[in-house]
């Protein structure tokens, strides 16, 4: 298994993993919007004259199996920046088997390479698999509003 960034090569594969993010996230009962992204705003947004987030694959032979989309943060009280984790997904047949985690770690990576406080993210009280996977990595809830629990990371500082 290995992690790539994403290129414009892959504007519809990303489109396709929003969608099964949306997907998932109806049937938890955490999202029940309309989907307004596309594969024009995709490349207008992450692969314009200024990117605001990015997007990481993880692949098994060329496959792409998961995804994980982010951007940066910054503090002016703290003078440094934070990476925030918007979406997180592993197809279906390939959670368990360690997709998740290499995301995790490479994103832990990134953020520490550019020196971020922390990595954050929120999730559905639905979710309780993703909720055990991320407590299992030493992520906390920092929060919860009813639904919306608010996690925070930061291995690379435990030091």
């Amino acid at each position: 298994m290995k992690v790539r960034s994403a290129t414009p090569d892959d504007i519809a594969a990303i489109f396709s993993f929003i969608q099964k993010k949306a997907e998932f996230d109806r049937k938890i009962g955490a999202f029940s919007g309309i989907l307004q992204t596309s594969e024009d705003k995709i490349n207008k947004t992450l692969f314009g004259k200024i990117p605001f987030s990015y997007v990481l694959f993880a692949e098994v032979s060329g496959l792409e199996i998961g995804f994980a989309l982010y951007g940066f943060r910054y503090s002016s009280f703290v003078g440094q920046p934070s990476m925030w984790l918007d979406d997180l997904y592993v197809n279906e047949d390939w959670r368990s088997q360690g997709a998740g985690a290499v995301l995790m770690n490479h994103l832990a990576q990134i953020a520490k390479e550019n020196d971020c406080t922390h990595l954050a993210w929120n999730a559905d009280a639905r979710n309780t698999r993703g909720l055990g996977f991320y407590h299992r990595l030493g992520a906390e809830i920092i929060e919860q509003l009813r639904n919306r629990c608010f996690l925070r990371w930061s291995p690379w500082s435990a030091a």
